[in-house]
């Protein structure tokens, strides 16, 4: 993951979020209720389960570090593919290779899952799900180059869109969504912005034919025990409608502690190339994880009920929200 635009937040202490915080549906007065599973509406809207969302991450981590070239970045690659292919109405799988500002050729792979609701615009929803080779930010100096075992950088936001993929396939859609998972986000150099967010260049230059979306969705470090999301600065400058619907529509779920609606840090990510290519996109991202990039961003750092808020509030934007 990312340079960030300006200081980083110091981590807030408050208390972890509680298991309901899983819970996607109003209450019967159409206020936020955040009890899980409760619902009298007339309009109910599919769970998302967090539970579910943390084996996945437990999953990915389990491949090992998922660096472009090595065992893990191989089987991962071939988990991912299966996976969806299971799910989707439709996969486009886009190979690809880069060559390095060091002359190291690296052979990547993105995957487009489709599920399609005729007469609709797509919501895009995308993360990376490669890690970084090595964990500069590291307090040893001796473990610096170390690669990175992504719990939440990497593995957190691709966990809660393979679940919703899962939902999706279980559970029709209103509307279309293209679930994007980008390699070769975290590999170069994020000073000057070598060899990274690969994946996302790569989809923005080479789109599928007549590729067309309302709007975007990038999720990143989104598995933080102590989860808080302020607004990211580019998403606000560049996509500030699509902030309004999520941010607001998070807020009227009940998640305004960790929705919050100030501006934040500024972060350079994969939702850049895409507004650069017109397709407007935010970016869900804690700018306040302590593990960013070392040997400790492993699974004991991610909670379940963290997922579970990003979900729910990404299943309400696909089955109702606005």
């Amino acid at each position: 993951m990312k340079n960030y635009g300006g200081s980083r937040f110091l981590a807030v202490v408050a208390s972890v979020l509680v298991a309901v915080a899983s819970a996607s549906c109003d209450g019967a007065d159409g206020e936020p209720d955040r009890r899980a599973g409760t619902s009298s509406s007339a309009t109910t809207y599919p769970r998302f389960d967090g539970a579910a969302a943390f084996e996945l991450v437990e999953r990915q981590v389990a491949f090992g570090p998922r660096v472009p070239g090595t065992p893990g970045h191989r089987a991962m690659a071939e988990w991912l593919q299966e996976y969806l292919s299971e799910r989707a109405d439709t996969l486009i799988v886009q190979r690809f290779d880069h060559v390095t500002v060091d002359g190291e050729t690296l052979s990547l792979v993105n995957y487009l899952a489709r599920f399609r609701s005729i007469g609709s615009s797509p919501l895009l929803l995308l993360a990376h799900w490669d890690t970084r080779p090595i964990s500069e930010q590291a307090q040893d100096e001796s473990d610096r180059e170390r690669p990175v075992p992504g719990a939440n950088d990497g593995a957190s936001g691709a966990a809660v869109l393979l679940q919703l993929a899962d939902m999706l396939h279980r559970e029709a859609p209103p509307r279309s969504v293209d679930i994007l998972l980008v390699d070769g986000e975290d590999y170069g150099d994020f000073a000057d912005g070598r060899d990274v967010f690969l994946g996302s260049r790569y989809f923005a230059e080479n789109p599928p034919e007549e590729y067309s979306v309302e709007y975007g969705v990038l999720l990143d470090m989104v598995g933080d025990r102590d989860l808080r999301l302020p607004v990211e600065g580019y998403s606000n400058q560049r996509a500030p409608e699509v902030v309004d619907r999520v941010w607001g529509l998070a807020q009227r779920m009940g998640f305004g502690d960790v929705f919050q609606r100030e501006v934040g840090t500024w972060v350079n990510d994969d939702h850049i190339p895409l507004n650069d290519a017109g397709i407007p996109t935010i970016n869900i991202i804690d700018f306040t994880y302590p593990y960013w990039h070392t040997p400790e961003d492993t699974p004991d750092k991610v909670s379940a009920s963290s997922l579970g808020v990003v979900g729910a509030v990404m299943a309400r934007l696909i089955y109702g929200g606005r």
